[in-house]
């Protein structure tokens, strides 16, 4: 996997957790995901609020709540 992943996230989000999860069952605990706690900057917290998870590739949302896998896929270049 060469492309950049951004995951945003809450500290005791299970979707969150979820999301993550699913992304290492995937492609495995080396999956190079940036991992961005929403809550650690204001602007994020705005940004962001109560829509996390957010995945996204280079600035593309490839998934919002839920992992969609077509669209990673598709991003990625396919699996």
């Amino acid at each position: 996997m060469s492309r950049p992943l951004t995951l945003y996230y809450r500290n005791g989000c299970h979707l969150c957790e979820q999301m993550l999860a699913e992304l290492h069952g995937l492609y495995g605990e080396d999956c190079p995901v940036a991992l961005v706690d929403v809550d650690s900057e204001a602007q994020l917290r705005a940004r962001f609020g109560l829509q996390v998870p957010v995945l996204m590739g280079g600035e593309q949302i490839l998934g919002s709540g839920r992992l969609d896998l077509a669209r990673l896929e598709e991003y990625l270049g396919g699996k």
